[in-house]
């Protein structure tokens, strides 16, 4: 259980000690695997059951994170849609909504993104590399979106593993992980996940060029693939949870 006396998983996982938060990866797709169609839009593919538990999983998490990809082609909000959630985040000495954090190695965020223009009312961190512009860092900083300029992993994209101990540190307990495709490789190849929450809608949406959940370079051998054991798996109306973990992690 987190410090806030609920389950942040939702799905009966347990947050880690620090100092690393407890991790998930929340991903709906079609049921042959993808998050979006060959136009590469923002599209919404899981019904109002999920969404409701999407809602509960944000109520519960200390931060919800996201790519810079994802802020490009959806512009979220990341805040908690229900207000009797954001009211117990509150009665449980929490803000409304959990800090809102972006992965942008190169600092690409629009300055008239939702997440710049609702800085002021909501925590906004982006997580950049050293690499990023003073002179944009500052103007974030005038919107109140704090940018934490961090080292390069071996590809030249933020360190995750850097940036989760200080957000350890920082006395984050969980993350929500909700997209893209490239920040759940990233994670995953860093084993930095406790859990995988995968939705699948009874959809066919077909494609080589429609994106899937996990990006990055693949593995060229399925036995270098990433092994993985069930948790759980429940059906949510017409649609189905599957629950998973790392296989040899707690």
């Amino acid at each position: 259980m987190s410090p806030m006396g609920s389950d942040p998983a939702g799905e009966g996982g347990r947050p880690t000690p620090l100092p690393r938060p407890y991790t998930m990866v929340n991903m709906a797709m079609s049921a042959d695997g993808k998050i979006s169609s060959v136009a590469r839009r923002q599209v919404r593919i899981s019904g109002q059951g999920d969404r409701a538990r999407v809602d509960r999983l944000k109520a519960g998490s200390d931060a919800v994170m996201v790519g810079i990809g994802t802020v490009l082609a959806d512009n979220p909000s990341l805040t908690v849609k229900s207000g009797e959630l954001r009211n117990e985040r509150v009665s449980r000495g929490q803000a409304e909504n959990p800090v809102r954090i972006v992965v942008d190695s190169r600092l690409r965020i629009t300055m008239t993104s939702r997440l710049v223009q609702t800085a002021f009312q909501y925590p906004t961190l982006i997580a950049a590399t050293r690499a990023a512009s003073p002179a944009k860092i500052h103007r974030l900083g005038k919107k109140k979106v704090e940018v934490w300029a961090l080292p390069k992993n071996s590809r030249g994209k933020v360190n995750l593993g850097v940036l989760m101990k200080k957000l350890g540190e920082r006395g984050i307990v969980s993350v929500l992980l909700e997209g893209g495709a490239q920040l759940n490789a990233s994670a995953l190849r860093e084993r930095l996940v406790d859990r995988l929450l995968f939705f699948y809608a009874p959809k066919i949406a077909g494609g080589a060029k429609a994106p899937g959940v996990i990006g990055g370079e693949g593995v060229r051998r399925m036995r270098d693939a990433a092994q993985v054991e069930l948790v759980r798996i429940r059906r949510i109306g017409p649609d189905l949870l599957v629950e998973a973990k790392l296989a040899g992690e707690e």
